[in-house]
């Protein structure tokens, strides 16, 4: 007999009442929050209702979670339970892209960035550059143009796109070199707890600039600008990449103490390096800087490859059992990460190293295979480099879900990031919730299809997705800009390797 095909508004009602349970609503409560009745949700979740956008609009504000998706929103459909198999490219890395459009200000010439991803956070940038008069182009598929006005409009640093992220952050570093004041909205980005961002401050006035923050906004004031010592107030990538991007301006030798030695960091140090600012210590946590008093030369520079998402790719394998290669793999970010996988009992394999067109990056192939795994006998946390990449801790909670026994995953960086791991638990997951910061991950567990909701963090959104892949059947991923901030083309490359991941808009 042929399988009866489901309808929109069935779907819709679904989904609905997944999110209702999920608050721990009855169907009572929640007509008494849409001011209406029992019966009128009943039918709504049977899918016998046909919605207005008025009415999912007002259920969206119920339930605090987007139901429909409109204008440039779009979800994804993930057919999963399917073998991977094949090679893959590693992208080039996000975090480094924007390090580098950020340090391009400080440039009076030319500025070419190779290999720059196509990704929302990317296009957020380029549409406050344009908002304050800095002409940049798209020279090639993927190569960006950019090149600084006489004068930059600094109202537009207040724009709807510099409020939606919070790299624009980093704009602080080479804006004191060009304004006496200016303003900058407060940070955007992933919502994963407080993000303080003391350590850009007080860093940054360790040079003579003041930054006095109030409830909507930054107010930044230059000042007399000299070379300092700075011990950083944390081991922050972004805020490494401030100070460093405002200590190249400032002539003579500053020295960065306490320094993260991450991998957009290191981008960021031979990117200056390329502009003609000498810089000691890369790779260590301890930088000294010789500022010069101006950049004015065409540079171009290539963008490094993103460990991130070559251990999204491992993962991708992993869950599903697959053999596939990822190409291009950042080794140097990615080795405990290995190692850890391989004591749970991964099955791999590293080609030789090679170096990628920055001239600096040290990449490999690496090819998983299918494997059995055990749950890790220690806790698995992250931890500045070189330790496990904080973004690279989040993909270890799938492959948990694989795994045989219980594993400890301590996200102790992010007060509430650790809460939206449990978002597997609708996919068949069994994940306990210990603190804000700390999980178990009780494995081996079946995967099963469900309609979720990203949640509004890049890589607990991403993780998803991993899952629904090893999911058997049908799965909707609702509302993926926030993994569009940092993928590109995500959907398409993963179906390349033969997962089934379908674009679909509307609702």
């Amino acid at each position: 007999m042929k399988k009866k095909q489901t309808t929109d508004q069935e779907r819709i009602g679904y989904f609905i009442k997944t999110l209702r349970e999920s608050k721990d609503l009855t169907q009572g409560q929640f007509a008494d929050l849409l001011k209406t009745s029992q019966s009128a949700v009943a039918r709504m979740e049977a899918g016998k209702q046909n919605f207005s956008t008025k009415e999912l609009l007002k259920i969206s504000e119920v339930l605090n979670r987007k139901i429909i998706s409109l204008s440039d929103s779009m979800d994804f459909r993930v057919r999963g339970g399917k073998k991977l198999s094949g090679s893959i490219n590693t992208n080039t890395s996000k975090n480094g892209a924007l390090a580098l459009l950020c340090a391009s200000l400080l440039n009076n010439g030319k500025t070419v960035l190779r290999n720059v991803p196509h990704i929302e956070e990317v296009n957020r940038i380029l549409e406050i550059f344009e908002e304050i008069g800095v002409a940049v182009s798209w020279v090639n598929k993927n190569d960006l143009e950019i090149k600084m006005p006489k004068k930059i409009r600094v109202e537009g640093l207040m724009s709807e796109s510099s409020k939606r992220i919070r790299v624009g952050l980093m704009f602080i570093g080479s804006l004191i070199h060009r304004e006496k004041k200016f303003k900058l909205p407060n940070a955007g980005g992933c919502k994963m707890g407080e993000r303080t961002i003391s350590a850009h401050k007080f860093g940054l006035e360790n040079f003579g600039a003041k930054i006095t923050t109030s409830s909507n906004e930054y107010t930044v004031e230059s000042g007399k600008l000299h070379p300092a010592e700075v011990v950083m107030y944390e081991m922050s990538d972004t805020a490494t990449i401030n100070v460093l991007i405002g200590a190249a301006l400032i002539p003579g030798k500053s020295e960065i103490k306490f320094a993260s030695a991450n991998y957009q960091v290191q981008d960021a140090c031979y990117f200056l390096e390329k502009m003609g600012v000498k810089i000691e210590g890369k790779g260590t946590t301890n930088l000294i800087v010789h500022g010069v008093k101006e950049i004015n030369k065409d540079v171009e520079f290539f963008v490094s490859e993103d460990p991130i998402e070559s251990m999204m790719f491992i993962a991708a394998g992993v869950v599903t059992k697959s053999e596939i290669t990822i190409k291009k793999c950042p080794i140097d970010f990615l080795a405990l990460e290995l190692l850890k996988l391989e004591k749970m009992g991964l099955k791999y394999k590293k080609s030789e190293i090679y170096i990628s067109q920055n001239g600096h990056t040290k990449l490999v192939d690496i090819t998983v295979y299918p494997s059995n795994l055990k749950s890790s006998q220690d806790k698995i946390h992250a931890q500045p480099y070189p330790g496990i990449n904080t973004d690279n801790l989040t993909f270890f909670v799938p492959i948990a879900t694989q795994a045989e026994g219980s594993t400890l995953i301590h996200d102790w960086m992010w007060e509430n990031r650790a809460v939206y791991f449990t978002e597997l638990n609708r996919l068949g997951a069994h994940i306990d919730l210990a603190d804000p910061h700390r999980v178990f991950v009780h494995g081996v567990t079946k995967l099963k299809p469900a309609q979720v909701v990203c949640p509004p963090a890049l890589r607990p959104s991403m993780i998803i997705l991993i899952a629904m892949l090893a999911a058997e059947g049908e799965s909707i991923l609702r509302n993926v800009y926030t993994i569009r901030r940092g993928y590109e083309e995500i959907a398409e490359r993963l179906s390349s390797i033969g997962a089934d991941v379908e674009v679909i808009k509307g609702v």
